[in-house]
């Protein structure tokens, strides 16, 4: 029966290079049994369709991005078997190209209206984001130090900033932090950035977080990738070096050196998924992973910032087995899909990547815990925006205010028990 869409699977593969995005369709679909959700787990592995969104519950609605030449054989296979679906936006290049104009002129305004270089009434470019934290070593310099952490493929530094309560202590335990693995998700740049204003700029209301531990932050993982999304082609998801004679970019979060490449990350060069040609075979992974091991021991909280989707997500990605200690993780993801039902009611799903999504081996999430020995190891996927990666300039504070409240009650359970 699954032959009618076998011509979906046959297309040609080639990663979606269109940079207007014109004409391009944003669907949700609900499927109310297995097969449906079969079918679309099978779908997502066709490179031309874009899946932003594909929950394992039948309850949740998925959402992907199809290109025009496809759009028709889409729906009549949807149609043919019955499966709901809506289309949430006709056409995501005139979003897109509202989207920036906004941007622009937020961008424009915060400059004129703020000493700092960052605002959260926009999204920043990398060498803003890199300029602020330095902004904040030179006013603060007893509990703010910034380190180029090492380079991009592409050459550009990349920075992380330590945040202590400037007491001189050494060797305190750790919370580390990231954000920006995958490019197109500028929400989690953004909510990386309110961390650090919330720790650094408003000390006196969050100094408990820093009494016994230092925080590592690393707000854009994927240079390179986060650039391209504001030059070229928004919906970049991966990084930028050559992975092929024809493609370009290896998925971040399928390449760390963890059950690399078992489920879940394609071998094919081209697709949004792909693993690289080895694991750790990107600069900007390795420099995770340098990081990360350099912590092994002190390091308590590893927490990583994606979006979408509202999810608190905890190893393993490879394996719908659970670790021996995952009652301990969850009750710290727990505490913060807690904080912010309580906060704005928005609801978080909690439990283990494999669990509420499908399994993807190769994530950060799974490394730090596995093998940098990070005993609270969780992905935090931050709301939608827009049609899914593309929320509105006056979305930005109030998610990351709400993203801030989860963090901060997760961090606070952390620093209580561990």
């Amino acid at each position: 029966m699954l032959k009618s869409f076998a011509f979906l699977l046959l297309l040609c593969g080639t990663a979606l290079a269109a940079d207007s995005y014109d004409g391009y369709k944003i669907y949700d679909i609900n499927t109310r049994t297995v097969f449906e959700k079969e079918l679309l787990l099978r779908l997502s592995r066709n490179a031309d369709l874009d899946f932003f969104d594909l929950p394992r519950s039948l309850e949740a609605a998925s959402r992907v991005m199809v290109q025009p030449k496809d759009q028709v054989g889409f729906e009549q296979l949807l149609q043919k078997f019955g499966v709901e679906y809506s289309v949430v936006d006709q056409d995501l290049g005139v979003s897109l190209r509202q989207e920036q104009l906004e941007n622009q002129s937020q961008r424009l305004m915060a400059q004129r209206s703020t000493a700092r270089s960052i605002s959260f009434s926009a999204f920043h470019r990398h060498s803003e984001i890199n300029a602020y934290l330095d902004e904040l070593a030179a006013a603060y310099p007893s509990r703010v130090s910034v380190q180029v952490a090492g380079k991009s493929y592409e050459n550009r530094d990349i920075k992380t900033i330590t945040i202590s309560n400037g007491d001189g202590k050494t060797g305190k335990s750790v919370i580390f932090l990231d954000a920006g693995i995958h490019a197109r998700e500028w929400i989690a740049h953004a909510g990386a950035l309110y961390v650090i204003h919330q720790l650094v700029e408003n000390f006196a209301a969050n100094s408990a977080l820093l009494k016994n531990y230092d925080w590592v932050i690393l707000p854009v993982v994927n240079p390179d990738g986060y650039e391209y999304t504001h030059t070229s082609t928004r919906m970049w998801r991966k990084t930028r070096k050559p992975a092929s004679a024809s493609c370009y970019g290896t998925d971040a979060n399928r390449n760390f050196d963890y059950h690399w490449g078992e489920v879940g990350a394609s071998s094919y060069s081209c697709d949004d998924t792909f693993k690289g040609q080895t694991a750790f075979s990107e600069p900007e992974t390795q420099l995770v992973r340098d990081l990360l091991l350099n912590l092994k021991g002190r390091g308590k909280f590893y927490l990583t910032l994606h979006s979408y989707g509202n999810y608190l997500l905890y190893p393993y990605g490879w394996t719908s087995a659970l670790p021996a200690s995952w009652r301990d993780i969850d009750n710290v993801a727990q505490a913060g899909a807690a904080a912010i039902k309580a906060s704005t009611g928005t609801k978080y799903t909690v439990g283990s990547s494999t669990n509420v999504l499908y399994a993807a081996a190769g994530g950060s999430d799974d490394y730090a815990f596995a093998v940098a020995e990070f005993p609270i190891s969780i992905t935090m996927e931050l709301p939608a925006g827009g049609t899914g990666f593309n929320p509105t300039t006056a979305q930005i504070l109030p998610y990351v205010d709400e993203t801030w409240t989860g963090i901060k009650a997760m961090a606070q359970k952390v620093v209580e028990n561990y």
